[in-house]
């Protein structure tokens, strides 16, 4: 994963540790005062919560000790690898698009960051500036140009 990917998990995990565990104990103990737990539904929603909250904390921590960091900005060369900013347009409709290649959990197309395993990803690995690829995606095939391809 990228340096950028994995300072965000390192901050989650931070915030669900510090944060939001002292929010669900909080939320717990209130509800344990209001009496019969049986039919407590803030006290089980609370328990919910906090399980929810320990899971992903346990999934966290097993990713970042896990975790390849690859600093991106050391990366050089002119065909498309693991980190690289890659600069197409759609031979269709002119349209430009620009997507950094980063790991499965950093994954964030809203914000131009695709998956090492998308189908987009995959047809770019290995390629350079002026080719053309293919890409057969879900929603149907898309042809693109290479314009650039950068490592920043």
């Amino acid at each position: 994963m990228t340096q950028g990917g994995y300072a965000a998990l390192e901050a989650e995990l931070k915030r669900r540790q510090q944060e939001d565990r002292q929010k669900i104990i909080a939320a717990i103990s209130e509800a344990r005062g209001h009496g019969d737990l049986s039919e407590n539904a803030e006290y089980h929603s609370a328990k919910e919560a906090q399980s929810h909250n320990e899971g992903r904390i346990a999934e966290l921590e097993d990713k970042l000790s896990r975790a390849e960091v690859i600093d991106v900005a050391k990366l050089s060369g002119n065909s498309v690898k693991f980190g690289a900013t890659v600069t197409l347009i759609d031979e269709d409709t002119d349209e430009k698009k620009i997507y950094q290649i980063v790991g499965d959990s950093e994954a964030d197309v809203k914000s131009g960051k695709v998956s090492i395993s998308s189908p987009i990803s995959r047809a770019l690995i290995g390629k350079k500036v002026g080719d053309t690829v293919e890409v057969l995606a879900p929603g149907g095939g898309k042809s693109y140009e290479i314009l650039k391809v950068a490592y920043v």
